[in-house]
């Protein structure tokens, strides 16, 4: 079977496996991208044979909607990191911040972080992150299909972002905030589509817990 769940904040994609897992009893399970523990929406969960159609899910072009905070930049690019960089923030006008996130449709090329489950000589990054090593991470070139500035508050920056598998929209917050003259880190990520998979049609896991019991007993 096919899940759309809608994973919490604070959760791991695999701590969302892991709880399928145990509610529906079923040996084999997995997802079709990984989002980060800070993030929150649509995780797709395959179960029994229907894991083997996630790939191709996951290839899929995916939506997000993010809120950036500019200022500081962390180690995480995110707001679970350390502080490593406090910049000024210029004056900014709609208009500009406007132009800098469309700038961003297209092809992007950029660099996997450190922190992200990105296998480099088969060890995760985030691995060596921790232990505080930096290695060559190949570029990434993803496209963006489309992009577009939701709201804009002093440092606050929240835009909506269409683009391909693949893409880091930790990377995309932190190269617009230095297109803006300034560093930043994203405080809020919510993925709302996967493919055809939409967020309002994606269920809470205490929710599909509590159908899968009411089917079940």
């Amino acid at each position: 079977m096919i899940y759309n769940i809608y994973k919490p904040v604070e959760w791991t994609s695999f701590d969302v496996v892991k709880k399928v897992r145990i509610i529906t009893k079923e040996k084999k399970v997995g997802h079709a991208g990984t989002l980060d523990p800070f993030a929150e929406g649509i995780l797709i969960i395959g179960t029994g044979k229907d894991t083997k159609v996630l790939s191709s899910i996951s290839n899929n072009s995916k939506t997000y909607k993010a809120k950036l905070i500019l200022g500081s930049a962390t180690d995480t690019m995110d707001n679970k990191g350390k502080i490593i960089e406090s910049k000024v923030v210029p004056r900014l006008e709609m208009a500009k911040v406007n132009s800098v996130i469309n700038s961003f449709a297209g092809d992007y090329k950029h660099y996997p972080p450190m922190y992200s489950a990105k296998k480099v000589n088969g060890v995760r990054l985030y691995k060596l992150a921790r232990e505080n090593k930096i290695v060559k991470r190949n570029p990434i070139l993803s496209n963006i299909s489309d992009i577009s500035l939701n709201d804009f508050k002093e440092t606050e920056v929240s835009f909506s972002v269409s683009c391909s598998k693949g893409t880091y929209i930790r990377v995309l917050g932190c190269d617009i905030a230095k297109k803006l003259g300034t560093a930043g880190y994203l405080d809020q990520l919510i993925r709302t589509k996967v493919g055809t998979y939409n967020i309002s049609d994606a269920i809470k896991i205490n929710d599909f817990e509590k159908q899968w019991k009411s089917i079940t007993d």
